[in-house]
């Protein structure tokens, strides 16, 4: 049995044969949370499998949780009913060798992201100074930090709870030496604490916000650096059309060269809705808009 089909096998028993269909195929795994979206045609039934999804994956989840609302600006928080289980929001989560106190009740957090979090850390080259413009809880910034030998990473989030989650998770990984928190609005922080002109590069995973940070990114850069940009868009023919007008809007005012090199896409969040990652390399030395490769 596959975690795709986990559901729906479990919720066989009892959930009527019209229905069935409408059970979601998979689940998200927060530590010892697992989160459910599940439709409104299913609310009669919604206890049932959650209940059979506890019992099914004890001990390894303790509460079983439905998503309720949207995330809530500026912090991206959503909210949760709880179905099954008990032990309250906040947990452990592990991967790729760190451990990430989280409470995904007062911060935004998913394990989803796990695969894009490596892909960066991959392409970080030993030394390189990086600001991260929406850290969280810390684990772009902390995991980077753990691959990656004498690395600075400035990690700036402008949720006071999702700041302190953070510098814990900064200890706890034992990355003091290595991770700066800082807490409040990127665009400030990085006035603020004069971090213009120190980055190799420039952490944006926050497909909702990017396009409004994204000319203090650049402010942010060295002369040359990389900015990874995520942003959010319907299923559109061409990806590179969309993003590249969109980046476009923004840096073909500052006059720099620049150009996208890589876009994958991060996974779907809605119909008709997916989000996506555009690594744009930048070179602020020379005043000219490069043709794009794709």
């Amino acid at each position: 049995m596959t975690k795709r089909s986990l559901l729906q096998e479990l919720a066989k028993n009892f959930v009527p044969p019209n229905l069935l269909n409408l059970v979601p195929k998979g689940f998200e795994v927060i530590g010892g949370i697992a989160i459910l979206n599940l439709p409104r045609e299913l609310e009669e039934h919604k206890f049932e499998i959650a209940e059979a999804l506890l019992n099914y994956l004890k001990p390894r989840i303790r509460l079983v949780v439905r998503r309720s609302s949207p995330a809530r600006d500026p912090e991206r928080v959503h909210s949760y009913e709880v179905l099954a289980g008990s032990g309250g929001f906040e947990t452990l989560h592990r991967e790729s060798g760190c451990t990430f106190k989280v409470d995904v009740s007062k911060v935004f957090f998913t394990s989803r992201l796990q695969y894009e979090r490596l892909r960066i850390a991959n392409l970080v080259k030993p030394g390189e100074t990086i600001i991260n413009m929406f850290a969280g809880v810390g684990p772009f910034s902390i995991v980077i930090a753990k691959k990656v030998p004498g690395v600075k990473v400035y990690s700036i989030d402008i949720n006071p709870e999702a700041y302190k989650l953070m510098v814990e998770n900064v200890k706890l990984n034992k990355v003091e030496d290595k991770v700066i928190p800082l807490l409040g609005d990127a665009g400030e922080v990085i006035d603020q604490y004069d971090l213009k002109g120190i980055a190799d590069r420039v952490l944006m995973p926050s497909p909702e916000h990017a396009i409004n940070y994204l000319s203090k990114a650049v402010e942010a850069l060295k002369v040359k650096g990389v900015v990874h940009y995520y942003d959010v868009a319907c299923q559109v023919k061409s990806l590179n059309d969309h993003l590249t007008s969109r980046i476009s809007s923004i840096l073909n005012g500052a006059g720099i060269k620049w150009e996208v090199r890589t876009i994958r896409v991060i996974r779907s969040v809605a119909p008709l809705k997916i989000y996506l990652c555009a690594d744009v390399h930048l070179d602020k030395g020379l005043k000219l808009i490069a043709k794009q490769p794709f």
